[in-house]
């Protein structure tokens, strides 16, 4: 199977394709554009949705579903919302063998239909704030698609909040996108780069958008979440009002956040060799992988007793763990295998280690002798959650340098043309739409977002060399 994985040096593009395919994650469905998600990469998906659900319970949101259809004189009545999503619908005309009297359209996002749920549950100041996320698909009309980056149906959570302030409403944009980095950081081991997204960028019917951004292994840029603050356009379009304390109809604040199946695309692009996956220990769908070498039947015997007992320690333990017993496969086999899924570290056994009590442990991030290392069979269970806990950090550490490391700083726009096309260059910008257009014709890059952690006093614009009060990101970008 390694064999059929295109080096990443010879075409990135082709790379990640042969991986996903290669690794089990999805393939192409029969419907142009849309992808069927395979097991082991739904269990993947399950994770960093398990990752979010809980943060996003921990900080008081609760889940709903509300309808793939929605009415299209909904998406009508916010016009930059309609705007902005227009060459993306999918419309359903006809229904029951007769024409509709009114299309509707397979949900692209779901702010139109929830917002006119909340104008009828929300009445009271006490009725806020409302806090609701949603496990959903939506669907989008792409030409160009990619599996898990960019497919027509994917699979997402979109929270939708409604306060009873501005400052509430800022304040919970803000605090989803920090659960986002804290998730891409922490679980996905993705460093990436908070900040607000321009003018241009910004989600269709948003007073402000906030990204996190990273830099996939070919140095290009990756929307990895949103954070919407919505202002009053859509309490507004949709009415959705309150009576505060003192007894006057007041509209509404809202917001919308979202996180999609191209995370799990973003996983693969940062992490990943020429060998195929390689999962962050928290993401995995199998943390560790027990494989028996035995040559004989009597070694065979003792040796399998040996790789159950390790594998029920560490499941006691709460590590995900596969012991992989089939007889069809060679050792050297199944270790490609699981290099190619990208399970974090594999256990060896052999007849030497069960009697010397100890296994051989091999890092998946770390191929070679340098990733190897004897651990004795008492205390198994810490030593092996210990070290996934190293891999998570060391993860992390790796992604972190290669991005401070295609990141740059250019004076000029010759140096700044030359930098996006291998990285990420952070410079000054003086926030007008022309400077924009003009780096994006000339270079294919964006502004990825103007980030949070700022230098500090103004700067001369990279593009028209105007003043300038802000630094953003520029890159070529999925």
């Amino acid at each position: 199977m390694v064999e059929k994985i295109t080096p990443r040096s010879q075409d990135y593009s082709r790379w990640y394709t042969d991986v996903v395919q290669q690794a089990q994650l999805a393939d192409y469905a029969p419907v142009r554009g849309c992808m069927v998600i395979k097991p082991y990469g739904y269990a993947l998906w399950e994770n960093v949705k398990d990752g979010l659900d809980r943060r996003f319970k921990a900080t008081g949101h609760e889940n709903a579903y509300f309808p793939l259809l929605i009415p299209m004189s909904f998406l009508q009545k916010e016009a930059q919302h309609v705007e902005g999503f227009s060459p993306e619908l999918a419309v359903v005309t006809h229904g029951g063998g007769k024409e509709l009297e009114e299309p509707l359209v397979v949900r692209p996002t779901s702010e139109t239909i929830i917002g006119h749920m909340y104008a009828q549950w929300i009445q009271s100041y006490r009725d806020l704030p409302l806090l609701i996320n949603q496990w959903a698909n939506v669907v989008r009309w792409e030409l160009r698609t990619r599996l898990f980056l960019r497919t027509m149906e994917f699979l997402w959570q979109e929270g939708h909040t409604a306060h009873a302030t501005a400052e509430e409403a800022q304040e919970e944009t803000l605090r989803m996108l920090d659960v986002y980095a804290d998730f891409a950081e922490s679980d996905a081991a993705v460093p990436v780069i908070k900040g607000r997204k321009s003018e241009t960028e910004k989600f269709a019917g948003a007073v402000a958008s906030y990204s996190i951004e990273a830099m996939m292994g070919d140095m290009r840029a990756l929307q990895a979440g949103t954070s919407h603050n919505l202002g009053q356009n859509f309490s507004r379009a949709f009415d959705i009002r309150y009576l505060d304390a003192n007894n006057v109809l007041q509209y509404c604040w809202t917001t919308s956040w979202g996180m999609s199946t191209r995370m799990v695309g973003c996983i693969i692009m940062v992490h990943g060799d020429d060998q195929g996956l390689i999962l962050p220990p928290r993401l995995a769908p199998v943390q560790v992988v027990i494989v028996p070498i035995a040559k004989t039947e009597e070694e065979r015997s003792a040796v399998l007793d040996a790789c159950e007992a390790v594998s029920r320690t560490l499941a006691d333990a709460g590590v995900r763990v596969k012991l992989d017993a089939r007889d069809e496969y060679s050792p050297g086999w199944k270790f490609n295998e699981w290099e190619l899924r990208g399970v974090p570290l594999r256990i060896e056994i052999g007849p030497r280690d069960v009697a010397r009590e100890q296994v051989v442990a091999a890092r998946r991030d770390r191929p070679g002798k340098e990733g190897k290392s004897f651990l004795p069979m008492a205390g198994l269970a810490n030593a092996i959650s210990d070290l996934l806990v190293q891999i998570q950090r060391d993860l992390f550490a790796r992604a972190l340098a290669f991005r401070e490391a295609h990141t740059s700083e250019p004076t000029d726009y010759e140096a700044f043309s030359a930098a996006v096309e291998s990285g990420f260059a952070r410079a000054w910008w003086c926030g007008s739409i022309a400077c924009e257009d003009r780096v994006k014709e000339d270079t294919k890059a964006t502004t990825r977002n103007i980030p949070f952690d700022q230098p500090g006093g103004t700067g001369r614009c990279i593009v028209c060399g105007a003043p300038a009060s802000e630094t953003a990101v520029f890159a070529r970008a999925y």
